[in-house]
């Protein structure tokens, strides 16, 4: 009987790439017809809060107990957006404490 010997193979060693370009928004598209008033509503609260939440995680609050209605508020001048409601700040603390 033959026996089979795996072949050794070389692993790359693939360097990091690193982005030197500005960051560039997508291009915005229209939103879907015919929905409910409060689908957009909620759909921009949504996205807002993800904006927010991302904003906040690259600051280096990590901790929803971190994330007040001050410091949701203070980022959100910073990135240039709008002050958020109540609800929406806790909209970002909750995808802040989502584990996945």
């Amino acid at each position: 009987m033959a026996t089979v010997i795996p072949k050794v193979v070389a692993s790359k060693v693939v360097a990091p790439k690193v982005i030197d370009r500005p960051y560039a928004p997508l291009e915005k598209k229209r939103l879907p017809a015919g929905r409910p008033r409060s689908w957009y509503v909620t759909h921009n609260r949504r996205l807002k809060a993800m904006r927010l939440a991302i904003a906040l995680l690259d600051s280096g609050v990590y901790v929803a107990k971190q994330a007040r209605n001050d410091e949701i508020r203070r980022t959100a001048e910073l990135v240039g957006i709008r002050p958020p409601s109540d609800t929406t700040c806790r909209l970002v603390r909750d995808l802040m404490r989502t584990r996945r």
